[in-house]
């Protein structure tokens, strides 16, 4: 061992030395470890129990998922009626019930600038059946209080602790609202009606916005007066300009919320997308290759007339559409065609995955969102011939080639509508939900769904990097960090760190097809490999634009030959609704390669195999020494 073979070393010396090992082991155990076991990847694995049926999901620690639906006849009680809102750990597989207080059914959420989440609007208080109750201030049978100008709000936890509590409540009434965070870390809540139904009409829309924390009263929207009947649960995102888009019915606007102006772009091609045609939304990662410009992708959806948005013919039966197209509204108010889904689809969710490409799923060949008591409807569901196989999107793949199921294996799981999917930390992705029913029903043809899966894509049970050097905060600009990878972590080849890149990515509100708030950003980096075959990947912080990634919670993942790490959660700005600090970007060291010793460049096989065991026997090995040093010198 080193330190014998100096006798001019001291006892502080020597325990100085011992310590930086401890501290060395100490700091990889703090890196991202690996998946807690191997699965078959590209399939479903049901692995719990929601308790409440998933209609609104969204991750709120590493571990914890917080699950929101309607109020209804859940088998499981909190507070003396049925739970309708749930806490599940991806770790142990387990559900807690949770108590919202008042009707979440069709909410909408996000998360604020300093990592509370906020859920808004839902219906008045209902009885069995979805009825309206003779009281909204609670009482039999469920106890449940009118949500529809509610605003509640959930610090997340990992100690079971947490609960849903109210605030001051909305001065409108909002069901079916979009909700988006802003470059501040405040929230705008956008449109809804005030008792709902299939669709909107003009006695009860609410064609207005309005911000929490409060800014004043509601805001009239052009496009949401003039987009009846398929205005509820606009598109919006925050683009990098700091002007909103937004999509309803088959009209698009950018908004320019500082003068409250409208600029009319390209009407929707081929399909509607919103509620409840449902077709799949997503912004695409925002790259130091696209110079952070948004693109936004539609996929599926119903090509229905606005005149044809009744409930009167049979719906279950009208085909959905195919069609994807994509926008960058920033640059040109024009859609463009993409390659089309191989059929069509209403209900499927599109989630980003942090390798860049795109899982769709979920969703239905016919119909569309919503259920009725009609004589056409399948069990009350209006939409029927479930799509149970995923399909996955890669933009860098060639045209008419990015679509692919090669490989994939079905759910068996019909998800219908209130179906609802989330990224996790490790990569797969948690789909719960489906409820196509006024109030629990487990023997419909599309039943109550409490069954939650987890589908777990290609890179899954890759041995996955584990990078130390990781912040827990990320700033708008600002000094670039360190990360470190080792060889193993390059699987074997320190060329692989050329191409490695570090990504931001929050995972959203999941409902009714949208995940509200989701988006993928790639940090700037340059690299260091070393001569040992490990390397460094400097990394810029977030670029000084908070309207690329609002502040607040996301995953950090560092993926090295398309796979990534295990995220860690980080919070992106102040941790503060406040206007968040522009800092001057440092610049990053140029990229370098290091000459390989003989044989290290590149490991294979067996060989990989040995070193990465070696690796992971001198970490032991420090430990274990420095334990028993500081242990000997203590005494």
């Amino acid at each position: 061992m080193l330190w014998l073979t100096s006798s001019k070393q001291t006892v502080s010396e020597l325990t100085l030395c011992l310590l930086s090992a401890a501290g060395y082991v100490l700091a990889a155990n703090n890196a991202p470890g690996q998946p807690k076991q191997a699965v078959k990847v590209n399939t479903f694995e049901i692995v719990g129990n929601s308790i409440a049926s998933g209609q609104q999901i969204f991750l709120g620690t590493e571990d914890k998922v917080y699950i929101v639906d309607k109020t209804e006849d859940n088998p499981t009680q909190v507070n003396g009626h049925p739970a309708w809102a749930a806490e599940w750990s991806t770790s142990s597989k387990q559900a807690r019930p949770m108590d919202v207080v008042t009707n979440t059914f069709c909410a909408g959420g996000s998360v604020l600038g300093n990592g509370t989440w906020l859920n808004v609007g839902g219906n008045q208080a209902v009885t069995y059946g979805g009825s309206t109750a003779k009281s909204q201030f609670g009482g039999t049978p469920y106890n449940d209080l009118d949500g529809g100008q509610s605003i509640r709000m959930l610090n997340p936890c990992d100690g079971g602790n947490c609960d849903w509590f109210l605030v001051a409540p909305m001065t409108t009434r909002r069901w079916y609202p979009t909700l988006e965070t802003l470059q501040d870390g405040s929230i705008i809540i956008f449109g809804g009606c005030t008792y709902g139904g299939y669709v909107n009409d003009a006695s009860q829309t609410n064609p207005t916005y309005e911000f929490f924390p409060n800014r004043g009263p509601p805001i009239t929207s052009t496009i949401l007066q003039n987009t009846l009947p398929t205005n509820l649960f606009p598109l919006i995102w925050l683009l990098p300009s700091g002007k909103l888009f937004v999509q309803s019915n088959w009209n698009t606007v950018l908004l320019d919320l500082d003068q409250n102006k409208e600029t009319p772009l390209q009407d929707m091609p081929d399909a509607v997308r919103v509620y409840p045609a449902s077709g799949g939304s997503t912004m695409l990662p925002l790259t130091p290759e696209n110079n952070y410009t948004a693109s936004i992708m539609f996929c599926g959806g119903s090509n229905i007339s606005t005149e044809q948005w009744t409930q009167n013919w049979d719906i279950p039966h009208f085909p959905a559409s195919a069609s994807c197209v994509q926008i960058t509204p920033d640059q040109s108010p024009k859609y463009i065609e993409l390659d089309a889904l191989p059929e069509g689809r209403t209900m499927g969710n599109l989630i980003l995955l942090p390798d860049g490409r795109i899982l769709c799923l979920n969703g239905a060949k016919t119909g569309t969102a919503g259920y009725g008591n009609t004589t056409f409807t399948i069990g009350q569901s209006y939409a029927d011939q479930p799509i149970l196989a995923p399909l996955i999107y890669d933009p860098k793949a060639p045209a008419t080639k990015r679509w692919s199921r090669y490989g994939l294996s079905s759910s068996t799981i019909p998800r219908m509508y209130h179906s609802s999917a989330t990224l996790l930390p490790d990569g797969s992705v948690l789909v719960t939900g489906s409820n196509p029913n006024s109030d629990v029903n487990t023997t419909a043809p599309y039943p109550t769904e409490y069954r939650i899966e987890r589908f777990y894509p290609s890179y899954y049970n890759q041995r996955r990097p584990e990078p130390q050097g990781l912040p827990n905060q990320l700033s708008y600009g600002g000094s670039y960090f360190n990360v470190s990878l080792t060889l193993a972590d390059l699987f074997g080849n320190v060329d692989n760190i050329q191409m490695a890149k570090v990504m931001v990515m929050r995972t959203g509100f999941s409902t009714h097809t949208m995940n509200m708030g989701m988006r993928s950003v790639q940090l700037q980096t340059s690299f260091t490999g070393n001569a040992d075959g490990s390397g460094v990947l400097h990394v810029s912080q977030l670029p000084p634009n908070a309207a690329i990634l609002p502040p607040g919670p996301a995953l950090l993942f560092v993926v090295v030959n398309s796979v990534p790490s295990i995220g860690i959660q980080v919070m992106c700005g102040s941790g503060k609704i406040e206007k968040q600090n522009m800092i001057p970007v440092q610049n990053l060291p140029l990229s370098n390669m290091f000459q390989q010793q003989e044989g290290q460049k590149q490991i294979s096989g067996a060989s990989f195999m040995i070193h990465s065991a070696r690796s992971v026997f001198v970490v032991v090995m420090k430990y274990i020494g420095a334990v028993s040093a500081i242990l000997l010198f203590s005494s």
